[in-house]
């Protein structure tokens, strides 16, 4: 699933093409992709036909378009393979194209390519977060990201401290700090030294400042390299993928060796069918003291 730092390169991308520019008609070719929305799909087609774009926002994995003179904003989520292309007039469309924006200055339309199906397009109302943020109702129980002015580190570092879960899944929770998913977890936690299982109440409120700091960092230098790219799920609204991947020091690494102790890495089961990959010796488990 794209994590923040590849969401934010379509969100750029997105803002760069679209904003500004009306909308001059909307073909949904899959109502699937509209299954958070409460009318029909003649509707949200008749409904966002005729609405300029202001701008375009973000709040960890979510995505959302301003409308001038409006209350409302077109809100998406990538899912698992979720796409935002900029696509000319005249080429051919994807057998996946879920939901197609023309725009009435004719130039590239925008299309939501998923090929799995799991992301989303929505209209919806735009309401205040508890950061007094105007988020869409989507993302209400969506906690400030590690990029946004609101983010407030001492609340997120006691919000993570008080749990007793593993501290991976505590950087998972969206409604403690958004954004961060499999991948760049794993990133911060090698970087910080810390075991995907450490209990949050057994790590110090200095650690999981840590952990959050080098979150971030990862994240920018992702953000540069255009995000990650494994296959061709994760592009940008261009068509082109991210290519952090050669700069991984723990997702993926599993067989490898410790870019730090050279001892081999390697990758345990975590929830869900999920998993993570850590270095034995670098990212020991905290044995509580109680």
């Amino acid at each position: 699933m794209p994590e923040l730092p590849e969401v934010e390169v379509v969100r750029k991308g997105l803002a760069k093409h679209i904003k500004n520019r009306t909308i001059h008609s909307v073909k949904v070719k899959n109502k699937r992709a509209l299954r958070n929305f409460e009318f029909s799909t003649k509707t949200f087609e008749k409904t966002v036909s005729g609405l300029v774009i202001k701008n375009v926002e973000r709040r960890g994995k979510f995505l959302w378009m301003t409308l001038k003179d409006s209350t409302q904003a077109i809100s998406a989520h990538l899912g698992m393979s979720g796409q935002m292309l900029m696509v000319k007039k005249d080429d051919k469309s994807s057998p996946h194209s879920r939901v197609v924006f023309e725009f009435a200055d004719k130039k590239r339309n925008l299309h939501f390519v998923d090929q799995r199906t799991f992301g989303w397009v929505n209209l919806e109302d735009l309401v205040e977060a508890e950061d007094k943020r105007k988020v869409p109702q989507s993302v209400l129980h969506i906690s400030p990201d590690l990029f946004e002015e609101t983010f407030d580190m001492e609340k997120t570092i006691f919000n993570i401290k008080r749990r007793k879960t593993g501290i991976k899944q505590a950087l998972l929770n969206q409604e403690i700090v958004a954004g961060i998913g499999n991948i760049y977890a794993d990133e911060a936690l090698w970087l910080a030294k810390t075991h995907w299982s450490n209990t949050c109440q057994d790590l110090s409120e200095k650690k999981i400042k840590e952990i959050l700091i080098r979150a971030q960092e990862v994240m920018t230098k992702a953000l540069a390299k255009g995000g990650t790219s494994f296959d061709d799920l994760y592009i940008d609204v261009n068509g082109e993928g991210g290519y952090f991947e050669n700069e991984l020091n723990a997702y993926g690494r599993e067989g490898e060796r410790c870019y730090r102790c050279d001892l081999e890495m390697v990758r345990e089961a975590f929830s869900n069918n999920r998993s993570s990959t850590i270095c034995p010796n670098c990212q020991p488990r905290i044995t509580p003291h109680r």
